[in-house]
C-alpha cells in the first residue's frame, strides 16, 4: 500500500509543479517564485484513533500522524494533499496565506505552494469547521530551531479553586481590598504571549468575598512600570462610577474609596479608564461576592470562572507575542475567547475536580467586553441557577443552558452524580475553536442506573 502512495506522490509532484498551478504567497514579490518547489511534501487524509488526521506518505514521515514538516527559511514549499477517507477537506498554512481548494472523494488531490519567508513554527491545518479541533493540525518548522529562552512567560491564569473563605454567620465588619494594577507580557497559549493588563497579576482578578453590611475600603495602586492610567468600577458599589470616578490612578500612585455592601449578589468589577473596552479585554475584570446575612449554604466544591475575549492582529493559533487590534475590537471580532485568562487555563493548567455525590457551585461571570455567554456543562444539568446572580430570588431549577451578559454573572449549583470528564462551554460552540473550554473531572463509582453502555468512551467524540 505504501508503494501506491509513493507513486501517487511522484505523479502529483509533476502535476502540481506545472505552470498552470496557482502559487500562494503573502506579498507581491512572492508571485514571482518559481513553480518548481525547493521541497515537496505529500500528505493524505485519514481517520485514526477516533480523530481526523493528516498522514505522511514518504520518507521519514511515512505513516506518521500530523508529521512535523521541516523546511529551510526562504524555501519554496509545496504540500500535496490526497484524500484518503472520502470526506471533504482542504489544507492551509494561514501564516503564509496559503490555502488549497476543497476536495472530497477518495483519491481526489490538491496542493499549495508558498515561500517560507519567516523563521519559526507555524500550523498547517484543515480549515473546514471542526476539523482542526478533531485533529487535523500539524506543525511546519521553518529554519533552524531557535534556542528557547530559559525564562518562561509568567502565568496569569486564575486558579478556579481560589475562591476565598465563606463568610459564614459572622456579623458585618470592616474589610480592606488591595488591588495592584499591572501590565505584563504573559502566557496566552503554549507558543503565544500577550501583554495583559491585570488586577494582582491574575486574569480574572482576585475573587473578593464580603457580606451584606460590611464596610469595604478599596485601595487601588498602579504599578510604577505601567504605561497607562487604571481604575476600578465595582458593580456592587452605590456611588460615582462604582468607584471609578475617584480611582483614575497614574503609574506609581494609589487611590482609595470606601463603600457599604448594601445588596447581596455576585457582581463583576472591571477597570473603567477610557478606552474602557480595551482595559477590560486586556484582562482587567473580576468578581465580588456579597453574601447574604447568614452566608450561603455549604457545598462540597466551589469554583470561580470568568469568560473573556482578546482582539489580536494575529490570527488565532499564531505563535509569539500577540498584538492588540483596535479595529477588531470595534468590530467585535475576537481572535481568542477563553476562560480564566488563557487558552487552556481550565483544560491544561488547572483541572476542576469533584467526586460523585458532591454538590458543586460555580461562580460564573463574563468580563467581556462584548460577547454574551450561553454557559453549558456538557453531560450535566444545573440543579439550581441563580439567574443574573440574584441571591434573593428563587433559583431556576433543572436548567440546561443559561445566558450571562457582558458585565454580568450567575451562580450555578449541581450534584455530580456520575464519574467522567465534563466539558464547560459557551454553547455558541464555534468559540471552542478559539480556545473556550474547561474540564470538570468527576471521580468515583459509576451508577449504571444513571448511565450505562457497553461501548467504549471516546474522549474525542461529540463536542
Amino acid at each position: 500500500m505504501r508503494s501506491i502512495w509513493v507513486m501517487l506522490a511522484l505523479v502529483f509532484s509533476v502535476i502540481f509543479s506545472s505552470a498552470s498551478f496557482a502559487a500562494h504567497g503573502d506579498s507581491a514579490a512572492d508571485q514571482s517564485v518559481s513553480y518548481t518547489p525547493d521541497i515537496t511534501f505529500t500528505l493524505r487524509t485519514a481517520i485514526a484513533g477516533g480523530k481526523l488526521v493528516f498522514i505522511g506518505t514518504t520518507g521519514e514521515m511515512a505513516d506518521k500522524l500530523n508529521p512535523d514538516l521541516k523546511v529551510p527559511e526562504g524555501a519554496v514549499v509545496q504540500i500535496n494533499l490526497v484524500n484518503g477517507d472520502g470526506a471533504m477537506h482542504d489544507i492551509a498554512v494561514p501564516q503564509f496565506h496559503a490555502k488549497s481548494d476543497q476536495i472530497s472523494g477518495k483519491g481526489a488531490a490538491t496542493a499549495i505552494v508558498f515561500r517560507a519567508n519567516k523563521n519559526g513554527e507555524f500550523e498547517y491545518l484543515c480549515t473546514l469547521p471542526g476539523h482542526k479541533a478533531a485533529g487535523m493540525v500539524g506543525k511546519i518548522i521553518v529554519g533552524e530551531p531557535v534556542a528557547k529562552d530559559e525564562r518562561q512567560a509568567p502565568q496569569i491564569a486564575h486558579n478556579p479553586a481560589d475562591v476565598g473563605a465563606p463568610v459564614g454567620k459572622r456579623k458585618p465588619k470592616d474589610v480592606t481590598i488591595d488591588l495592584l494594577t499591572t501590565e505584563i507580557e504573559a502566557r496566552l497559549g503554549d507558543s503565544s504571549t500577550y501583554r495583559f493588563w491585570t488586577f494582582n497579576n491574575k486574569v480574572p482578578g482576585p475573587f473578593v468575598r464580603v457580606r451584606v453590611g460590611d464596610n469595604v475600603t478599596v485601595n487601588v495602586t498602579n504599578a510604577k512600570d505601567s504605561t497607562h492610567i487604571h481604575s476600578v468600577d465595582f458593580h456592587a458599589v452605590t456611588g460615582p462610577g462604582g468607584g471609578a470616578a475617584v480611582t483614575q490612578v497614574p503609574p506609581g500612585q494609589t487611590k482609595s474609596f470606601s463603600f457599604k455592601a448594601m445588596h447581596p449578589g455576585l457582581f463583576v468589577y472591571h477597570c473603567a479608564t477610557p478606552m474602557v473596552a480595551q482595559h477590560i479585554t486586556n484582562g482587567m475584570y473580576g468578581m465580588i461576592l456579597v453574601e447574604p446575612e447568614g452566608g450561603l449554604p455549604a457545598v462540597d466544591k466551589e469554583f470561580y470562572v470568568m469568560q473573556g475575549e482578546l482582539y489580536t492582529a494575529e490570527k488565532h493559533g499564531a505563535s509569539g507575542l500577540q498584538e492588540f487590534s483596535l479595529e477588531k475590537m470595534l468590530d467585535e471580532k475576537p481572535e481568542h475567547v477563553m476562560f480564566n485568562g488563557s487558552m487552556d487555563a481550565l483544560t491544561k493548567i488547572y483541572d476542576m475536580r469533584s467526586k460523585v455525590g458532591d454538590v458543586v457551585r460555580i461562580f460564573f461571570g463574563v468580563g467581556g467586553p462584548n460577547l454574551t455567554s450561553s454557559v453549558h456543562l456538557i453531560g450535566e444539568v444545573f440543579d439550581r441557577v441563580y439567574d443574573q446572580a440574584s441571591l434573593t430570588s428563587p433559583p431556576l431549577t433543572d436548567v440546561q443552558t443559561t445566558l450571562v451578559p457582558p458585565g454580568g454573572a450567575t451562580m450555578l449549583e449541581f450534584k455530580t452524580d456520575y464519574p467522567g470528564r465534563y466539558l464547560l462551554v459557551d454553547h455558541a460552540l464555534s468559540r471552542m475553536e478559539k480556545g473556550l473550554a474547561g474540564f470538570l473531572t468527576v471521580e468515583g463509582e459509576a451508577d449504571h442506573s444513571i448511565f450505562h453502555s457497553t461501548e467504549g468512551i471516546d474522549p474525542n467524540s461529540g463536542h
